[in-house]
């Protein structure tokens, strides 16, 4: 089983996606909603897939998710992908969400999934 939300993080992978957070986006409270954030994740995911696959693939299931920090407009997110396992008909990717928190510089990993 793979852990999520690692003791000393730092970005595992390929970055496969970079975008910025704009206002558009928001949820009622300001922050940028958590299926935007998942449709960006899966277009990262899907990118490397293909180029593993060497053609069309699609998402099946997100096994699990965890959103960890809640992420800023304007904030810059970077999208990184790492196979995990190959299978016959199936290829299972590790999708890290980070980004620079525009108010304070910090670098830090928001959400991840598999």
């Amino acid at each position: 089983m793979i852990e999520l939300e690692q003791e000393d993080p730092i970005p595992q992978g390929d970055l496969a996606l970079q975008i910025t957070a704009l206002p558009r986006e928001t949820n009622g409270f300001g922050d940028i909603f958590g299926g935007w954030l998942v449709s960006q994740m899966d277009l990262a995911g899907t990118a490397m897939a293909s180029k593993v696959a060497g053609g069309r693939v699609a998402t099946v299931a997100i096994d699990r998710m965890a959103f960890l920090v809640p992420v800023a407009v304007g904030a810059q997110l970077s999208f990184y992908t790492q196979t995990l396992e190959i299978g016959r008909s199936s290829i299972q990717m590790m999708v890290e969400v980070w980004s620079d928190d525009p108010l304070s510089s910090e670098w830090r990993k928001v959400t991840e999934a598999v």
